[in-house]
């Protein structure tokens, strides 16, 4: 149909037509709110390049939580602070660090929260890289193992979902065949899949004190130019057992997403990153653009890409925001 016989703005009159015809809708349902959970008690540190969120100890994890449940947002991911680092990231697998007693404790108040936990090493090495180093690189299966551990330990404490984010190959496949080997065969693999190397990563690695001293991920974390590459590496995690795919970041790989669910038609997350959440903060805070209007239009536009899940540091802020519609 051609104008004058087909007239689009017919439907786009009023707000009540909009909503009617409206062909993505977003809800609370669809977020996942990452936390960052450090040792020690009483500690609210804040996160000073992502305004709102800080380091939280276990007590006040516990608070945040009963937010997070009263808003109606059904899960958060964990990301642990260790208290001692070493080259092995030995602490990741301690049943008394900070993620493994923040599963417990949320599991004890809020046992309908669906707690997810960040399976990679970074946050626990010396030396910020995602698995043990061999000849100043990560050496891929070494690493499998210890990310096979950090995972089992996460499931004892009691973990809903592990989301393994190293990028090492075989890895969904060593974490899949652990879990089942000691009795965690029902325990959901969500893949950090399509993995970039990107530049949006940069608030997030304060908030995790996870920055490489030396070097950076680009051997193993995907080359942001690639494309066909995302949908070999979906393939093989789906292959070694993933239940749910990810792609991360997501706004500037919107494309990939839509290519992984029109694929595969798995269940797919979306990670709107760091960078994401403090671009928009930050040209909010100078009057440069709508804070609401700018945050609700990048996350329908991960629901519209293909996204079933978007994990958000916005997940609050846009519940509060529905709630009002």
């Amino acid at each position: 149909m051609d104008f004058p016989v087909y007239r689009p703005r017919r439907l786009r009159k009023n707000e009540l037509i909009r909503k009617m015809v409206r062909e993505t809708a977003i809800s609370t349902d669809d977020f996942i709110l990452p936390l960052f959970v450090s040792f020690g008690k009483n500690i609210k540190k804040p996160i000073t390049s992502m305004p709102g969120h800080f380091q939280l100890s276990v007590d006040n994890i516990v608070k945040e939580v009963k937010e997070v449940k009263s808003l109606g947002i059904p899960a958060i991911i964990l990301f642990g602070i260790p208290e001692i680092k070493d080259e092995r990231g030995s602490s990741s697998v301690d049943p008394k660090g900070p993620v493994q007693e923040a599963i417990k404790a949320i599991k004890d108040k809020a046992p309908e929260l669906i707690v997810i936990t960040d399976v990679c090493m970074c946050e626990y090495t010396s030396h910020g890289h995602c698995g043990v180093i061999k000849n100043n690189d990560v050496d891929n299966d070494a690493t499998l193992e210890l990310l096979s551990a950090e995972a089992l330990s996460h499931a004892r404490a009691g973990a809903d979902i592990v989301a393994p984010s190293d990028m090492m190959d075989g890895r969904v496949g060593a974490i899949r065949d652990t879990l089942d080997e000691n009795g965690f065969e029902n325990l959901p693999v969500m893949s950090y899949a399509a993995k970039y190397a990107s530049a949006f990563y940069g608030p997030f690695r304060e908030a995790a004190e996870s920055t490489p001293q030396f070097g950076d991920r680009r051997s193993y974390q995907m080359d942001p130019a690639n494309a066909e590459e995302a949908l070999r590496e979906v393939e093989l995690d789906i292959a070694e057992g993933a239940d749910i795919v990810m792609v991360k970041p997501a706004l500037p790989y919107l494309d990939i997403i839509r290519r992984i669910k029109d694929e595969f038609g798995y269940p797919t997350a979306a990670y709107s990153v760091s960078g994401e959440f403090s671009m928009i903060k930050a040209a909010a805070e100078r009057g440069w653009i709508d804070h609401d209007r700018a945050m609700m239009e990048s996350l329908i536009s991960i629901k519209r890409a293909g996204a079933d899940l978007i994990l958000t540091y916005f997940a609050k802020e846009a519940a509060k925001v529905l709630q009002k519609a």
